[in-house]
């Protein structure tokens, strides 16, 4: 994993004003820091050079010889590449490339099998990569710049046009401490205080977008400007098929999943929390594994008898840490800190430490994150899979009604009969839009959802398109690499995703979800392991919420949001001591510390 920004320009620049935003992007890859700058497109009909600057950040996972360092170039194709992430099916492709006869200055290098892949074929070689990745591709010959995103958004990339230059980072903040200034863009925040995210292609700021997951964009230049095309290069919807399900076909990709994520040449550890995913990921790996958790102290939240169960049975490597599940102003203020983009789920904060102990010994760890969305495991699936009755319809209809100060109104709304409706009202909060004076319109998650197809297949689509690219990857992706750690998700590989979609949806149990899983791990656990409630990283935001109200109060009044949004609507919720109202008040202090944040380091 690595973290880079660039700047190209029509015009001269200091390629020092760099430093400064590059200084937030460290962290991503600490091992090695390169610069390149000059120009770009000597040979074009410009009428002056294309002025560039580089600053790449390497974490060395594979191929640790600074011959693998990037940027990396290629003389005879006359091309250079930046890349974030990992590509676990490098070796093969290398193979295929040497076969062809290109021949490589690395090892093992990922990057460069990447850099020689994209020059030799042109972009499609894309649809050969299983990885995570955000690339800059840059062709001399064809005279273009191409950012390319992977498949589920893993790794991020920013970018920002100006009249005169082009800009790209792996962290929006970098792109704002570079342009000293911003301005907050109103639709996006609005999307923030409903679902708790900005979604791709937007950002909080104007003028400032994100890649979309599986988009290319390809930049030329015409009559001294900037000309932007983009496409999508691979499609959830395009899999969707009802073919015969197979256990030993599923158990063959996922197994396959796994062992490329194992690949490195550092070593590697999966994150134990004890639940159904983690445990499969440990048990499908035959020899030991080193394996970490995290436990609290605190018997209400604490798993650790689960986790220890899987260490014994699989006699793995493992390492425990004890945490208080109490955290400080300053804990949560730094792991808000980890976020150049905003985002509300408030388990960011364990997430975050959890990670930090993690990167203390190890550089990479395998996750389970996906394996829900692969197999049904949220209980908003299970709710809103089952067409609802006129009376359960009915009662939807009493949300318009329902006070938006004694929460979302989530239980009413979950009985529409509308699958976009039924199922939005378990991510999205209208009502605290409301509360703040904000109107907007009801279903703003339709897009996410594919017609003609049954009711199961469109969640899972909603899944992926929405709640895993554009928040579970976001946390995952922060939360880590402000630790420098890396982290791989077997069950977040598309060739697995593929398979599942096409297949007949018959084999999820809704009574029982994760049913294969389960079966898989029956002959190691009991039934109090298998069937419990579902746990995950929980951070007591009710209780910490209103143990600090004085303190967030004052937040608030010195915020820099305050035109956004009434101050008096959110001191009604000081009064109703919810979970949802402590939610919503999150959802606001968080931003607050992050504009608090970002102006901190315009003004240093």
């Amino acid at each position: 994993m690595c973290g880079y920004i660039g700047k190209i320009s029509f015009n001269t620049f200091d390629v020092d004003s760099l430093n400064d935003p590059n200084d937030l992007i460290i962290c991503r890859g600490p091992d090695s820091l390169k610069s390149n700058n000059g120009t770009l497109f000597k040979h074009s009909n410009q009428l002056e050079p294309l002025h560039y600057s580089v600053i790449f950040n390497r974490l060395s996972i594979i191929d640790l010889n600074e011959n693998a360092n990037q940027p990396m170039h290629s003389e005879k194709y006359k091309t250079q590449i930046l890349f974030n992430g990992e590509i676990y099916n490098h070796s093969e492709l290398r193979e295929e490339l040497e076969a062809e006869g290109l021949k490589f200055s690395t090892s093992h290098s990922d990057t460069e099998v990447l850099l020689l892949g994209l020059s030799h074929h042109g972009l499609d070689f894309i649809d050969k990569i299983v990885g995570q990745f955000a690339i800059v591709f840059i062709d001399e010959e064809k005279q273009t710049i191409n950012l390319i995103r992977d498949r589920l958004g893993q790794k991020p990339l920013f970018y920002r046009f100006t009249e005169d230059s082009f800009i790209f980072s792996s962290n929006l903040k970098s792109i704002v401490l570079l342009e000293n200034n911003y301005n907050i863009d109103n639709d996006s925040l609005i999307e923030y205080l409903n679902i708790g995210v900005v979604t791709s292609p937007n950002t909080i700021f104007k003028d400032i977008y994100k890649l979309k997951p599986a988009e290319i964009i390809s930049i030329t230049i015409k009559d001294k400007k900037f000309i932007k095309n983009s496409k999508i290069y691979w499609s959830l919807e395009g899999y969707v098929g009802n073919k015969q399900f197979k256990k030993n076909e599923f158990f063959e990709i996922l197994k396959k999943s796994i062992k490329m994520r194992n690949i490195s040449d550092v070593p590697v550890a999966h994150f134990l929390s004890g639940g159904i995913d983690s445990t499969s990921l440990v048990k499908i790996q035959k020899n030991s594994v080193n394996t970490f958790s995290i436990g609290y102290r605190d018997d209400k939240y604490d798993e650790s008898k689960f986790f220890n169960q899987v260490a014994e049975k699989y006699e793995t490597n493992h390492t425990f840490k004890n945490i208080e599940n109490k955290f400080s102003i300053q804990d949560v203020e730094n792991s808000i800190s980890a976020f150049d983009e905003p985002y509300s789920d408030p388990s960011t904060v364990p997430s975050y430490f959890i990670s930090k102990e993690m990167a203390l010994q190890y550089k990479v760890a395998i996750s389970g994150d996906g394996g829900d969305e692969l197999l049904g495991g949220y209980d908003r699936t299970v709710k809103s899979i089952n067409e609802k009755n006129i009376a359960q319809n009915f009662i939807s209809k009493l949300f318009k009604f329902y006070p938006a100060v004694l929460g979302t109104g989530n239980k009413l709304l979950s009985n529409a009969r509308d699958l976009p409706t039924s199922y939005s009202s378990y991510l999205s909060d209208n009502k605290f839009l409301n509360l703040l004076g904000i109107q907007t319109k009801q279903n703003q998650l339709n897009k996410y959802f594919l017609e003609g197809v049954d009711r199961y297949k469109a969640i899972q689509i909603a899944e992926y398109k929405l709640y895993l690219t554009e928040m579970m990857m976001l946390k995952i992706d922060r939360t880590s690499m402000i630790n420098s750690l890396e982290v791989r998700s077997p069950f977040v590989d598309h060739n697995l995703i593929e398979y599942v979609l096409s297949t007949d949806y018959k084999y999820i149990n809704v009574e029982n979800p994760k049913e294969i899983m389960k079966d898989f791990l029956s002959d190691d656990f009991d039934k109090s392991f298998l069937f419990r409630k579902k746990m995950g990283f929980v951070f007591d935001i009710k209780g910490w919420i209103y143990s600090n109200i004085e303190y967030i109060d004052k937040v608030y009044e010195e915020g820099v949001l305050k035109e956004y949004y009434s101050t008096d609507s959110i001191k009604k919720l000081y009064r109703f001591k919810t979970r949802v109202n402590a939610l919503r008040l999150w959802k606001i202090y968080f931003l607050e510390v992050y504009f608090s944040n970002l102006d901190n380091l315009l003004n240093d």
